[in-house]
């Protein structure tokens, strides 16, 4: 893990914020929110400046259903499952930098809905008459959980946004047998003057930033779709009972509310006066490279529309990389908030050493392809990691250890990040050379205390 050259700027590593309508659970663990940590770790260890964020994503209206269901105030959800959520990551050993906290933080909600009015009068974003849709029965706006159908490219069932299949982006318009999901009604058409991002008028530069950009070849294939296909339109904003308050009654899409927090809030923590688009700007030139841990799911998000909506706004490309997990599966099923098909993070990790359960996911981990947790085997891997760092497992020694250990530590590095590397090649390694060895479990593992970041 050598020293990286000095004045190449802070690196800002992205996960994306979990949905307070259910506590975490392992399969969240497994994916980004754990790697994340351990890349930061890795990037602060070889003398890096390192700004890690993240936050509670709020305004889903994920939330409001779920806060339906149970007869609650959204506030009121969004404070119980956050809390869960905050616990389960300290308990992981997880921090961040940057925290966002929506519902807490009017600032944060005057800031984001500022920048989005600045963007529209400087005229980078337009407000035009846009088709969407409606229940038939109530007339609620259908977008994200509010409706539900199949997915136009791949078949598989979705809901407004995008598609866990392929990643591709689903409306209420394209879903194939729409339906809202609040009264089982179809769609109607409405139309609706909102502000909206035309990806296709940005094609040229969106190009150069995924020619320039370290992207899995799922995601390749994804962006490869659309540039064949055609880049959709995407609206901002809303007219619906939940999210960030604009102009004329409409809310901001979360989505949209991502992508300008995603320029704002890094800003805001190098600079902690910036409060203008310009001052935004300015902020960004202290970030060197970019690296964002995401689920397959938010592909769609982080290398089409995000991108899109920060070169429009201005922001020079810079290096990025997208490190995307596949979905984590629980003997057999996929981990489900809903379904509560899980093991809860909080829960789990109150009973075990969370650098081994932060060792297992990330020796288990859903980076290439889909995997699936099953005690039995996170009990045999529990006991092979005690008995190898008892030194009671015989393993590489000599010029292999040290090929071995070398091929971990460069695992590390977030363009080829792959921890399960990381963790097979310590264990393997760990007799032949115990203190190299273990200073790559102590990153995987959190050992404390961990350099201060940001």
């Amino acid at each position: 893990m050598a020293d990286d050259p000095a004045g190449r700027g802070a690196v800002l590593l992205v996960t994306p914020p979990p949905t307070p309508n259910g506590p975490l659970h392992l399969g969240h663990l497994s994916g980004p929110y754990v790697a994340g940590d351990v890349a930061a770790r890795a990037l602060r260890a070889a003398g890096r400046r390192v700004v890690t964020q993240c936050g509670l994503d709020a305004h889903q209206n994920y939330v409001l259903a779920r806060a339906e269901a149970h007869g609650e105030t959204p506030a009121d959800t969004v404070a119980r499952y956050g809390s869960l959520i905050h616990a389960a990551l300290r308990a992981a050993r997880i921090r961040y930098d940057v925290m966002a906290d929506p519902l807490a933080d009017e600032a944060y909600r005057r800031a984001v809905a500022g920048l989005l009015t600045e963007l529209v009068e400087a005229k980078v974003l337009e407000v035009a008459p846009v088709s969407l849709r409606a229940c038939a029965a109530c007339r609620r706006t259908l977008h994200h959980v509010r409706v539900a159908g199949r997915c136009p490219a791949c078949g598989a069932g979705a809901n407004g946004g995008t598609c866990e299949g392929c990643g591709g982006f689903c409306t209420a318009a394209n879903l194939v047998d729409a339906r809202s999901t609040c009264c089982d009604a179809p769609p109607e058409p409405v139309t609706h003057t909102v502000p909206v991002l035309r990806l296709d008028e940005h094609r040229e530069r969106l190009t150069e930033f995924w020619s320039g950009a370290v992207l899995p070849p799922r995601l390749r294939r994804l962006v490869a779709s659309y540039l064949d296909g055609g880049l959709p339109e995407v609206p901002l904003a809303y007219p619906t009972d939940w999210g960030i308050e604009w102009d004329d009654g409409l809310r901001i899409d979360v989505w949209a509310e991502m992508a300008l927090a995603n320029l704002l809030l890094p800003a805001r923590h190098l600079r902690p006066d910036a409060d203008t688009l310009a001052g935004y700007l300015d902020a960004w030139r202290d970030v060197g490279e970019q690296w964002i841990f995401l689920g397959v799911d938010n592909a769609f998000y982080y290398a089409l529309l995000i991108p899109a909506l920060h070169l429009a706004a201005g922001l020079p490309d810079r290096p990025t990389g997208l490190v995307v997990n596949e979905f984590y599966r629980l003997t057999g099923a996929k981990f489900s908030t809903s379904r509560g098909h899980a093991i809860w993070a909080h829960e789990f990790l109150a009973d075990e050493d969370p650098a081994v359960v932060r060792a297992f996911l990330s020796w288990d981990r859903p980076d290439r392809y889909e995997s699936d947790f099953r005690p039995e085997v996170y009990e045999a891997f529990k006991a092979r990691y005690a008995a190898t760092r008892a030194g009671a497992v015989p393993g590489l020694d000599g010029v292999l250890a040290d090929v071995e250990l070398t091929r971990g530590e460069q695992a590390l590095r977030p363009a080829h990040f792959d921890s399960a590397t990381v963790v097979r090649a310590a264990l393997a390694a760990y007799p032949g050379d115990p203190d190299r060895a273990a200073r790559l479990l102590d990153v995987v593992g959190g050992a404390e205390p961990a350099a201060s970041g940001g």
